[in-house]
């Protein structure tokens, strides 16, 4: 009976002391939101969303590079020199890292799942084991594109007080002290005839 059927599957399912098949339910669930498994999945969960396609496939064409460019040189290189590494896959590992700094940015507007939350765990941990493969297993640098202007704009700064001060000292008029020298001779008589006057 239809109307019988909710009751019936509650019942056995709630059967035992420790209901294990709801608390298994109730984790899975858990574990998905915690996880924003939606997030790599289309509006309507039918399967991975482009975003998240074309992201593993740049993860592991990353992973590829690494491994082609250390095959037959780890015997010989220090655990600190891996230039080739780094000269030959940078240009992969930055189109990943913009990627994911662009699926970043439209995550926070919604994205393709409609899921406006962290991208999901799939996603950050690829992008996770990258960067700490890439800055401290092979010490590549990424560099900076605001480097210059960041320079420009501190040492300019930094110049500031001293021409305020310089076109201060430069602008303002320095007077010069006049010294008045005492005439004492001439004070000495005239205090002498004073005396006489009233003498």
């Amino acid at each position: 009976n239809s109307s019988e059927s909710h009751n019936c599957a509650k019942s056995i399912l709630t059967s035992d002391r420790l209901q294990v098949v709801v608390t298994l339910v109730e984790f899975f669930n858990d574990t998905w939101e915690t996880a924003n498994c939606a997030n790599c999945l289309k509006n309507s969960s039918e399967g991975l969303s482009d975003s998240t396609v074309e992201f593993l496939d740049l993860f592991n064409k990353s992973l590829t590079c690494f491994e082609h460019n250390l095959q037959g040189q780890a015997i010989y290189l220090s655990p600190n020199n891996y230039t080739e590494v780094c000269r030959n896959c940078n240009e992969t590992y930055r189109k990943l890292n913009d990627l994911y700094n662009n699926l970043q940015r439209l995550n926070r507007q919604g994205g393709e799942s409609g899921h406006s939350a962290h991208l999901c765990i799939d996603v950050e941990d690829a992008m996770n084991i990258t960067r700490k493969l890439w800055s401290r297993t092979f010490n590549c640098s990424f560099p900076c594109s605001d480097t210059v202007p960041v320079i420009a704009v501190s040492s300019f700064i930094l110049f500031l007080p001293i021409v305020f001060y310089l076109s201060s000292f430069l602008h303002s008029k320095q007077k010069k002290r006049i010294l008045i020298l005492p005439k004492r001779i001439q004070s000495n008589a005239a205090l002498v005839n004073i005396q006489e006057k009233y003498s």
